[in-house]
């Protein structure tokens, strides 16, 4: 499954982000999303979503190969992290999220749960291997 988005869909309600964050952490917390949401200000009402896309930039730096392929997706290890974080500047999209409460940075693993419950179908599976969620 390959992700792709339609920014122009996408209304900025972070259910992406909050279903990301709900599925890898039980937590509601969207700063916890493995994917980015960004309002475009000061034009309300336009918003920019980035996903990762697996391109292995971020496996390339990490010292100890916490972060390995397998079938086309880049996983990252948390146990086998160092926490040195020089994968986050490397990421093209900007997706490796940090945040204070965890060790490793928080990196998609493809689940596709965010294209599963995207209400306005601003991130998709290029592939069509899943099925949305009431969609």
């Amino acid at each position: 499954m390959r992700l792709a988005t339609e920014s122009s869909r996408c209304s900025g309600c972070k259910v992406c982000l909050t279903i990301c964050a709900l599925s890898h952490f039980g937590e509601n917390n969207p700063k916890k999303g493995a994917l980015r949401v960004e309002g475009k200000f000061p034009v309300p009402g336009v918003f920019e979503v980035a996903v990762c896309n697996q391109c292995g930039e971020c496996a390339k730096v990490c010292p100890v190969d916490a972060i390995r392929e397998s079938d086309g997706v880049y996983i990252l290890h948390r146990e086998d992290c160092i926490s040195c974080m020089n994968c986050v500047p490397v990421c093209p999209f900007n997706v490796l999220i940090v945040h204070n409460s965890e060790s490793a940075p928080i990196k998609c693993d493809n689940c596709g749960d965010c294209v599963r419950y995207c209400p306005r179908e601003a991130i998709v599976d290029a592939e069509r291997v899943l099925t949305r969620i009431g969609g």
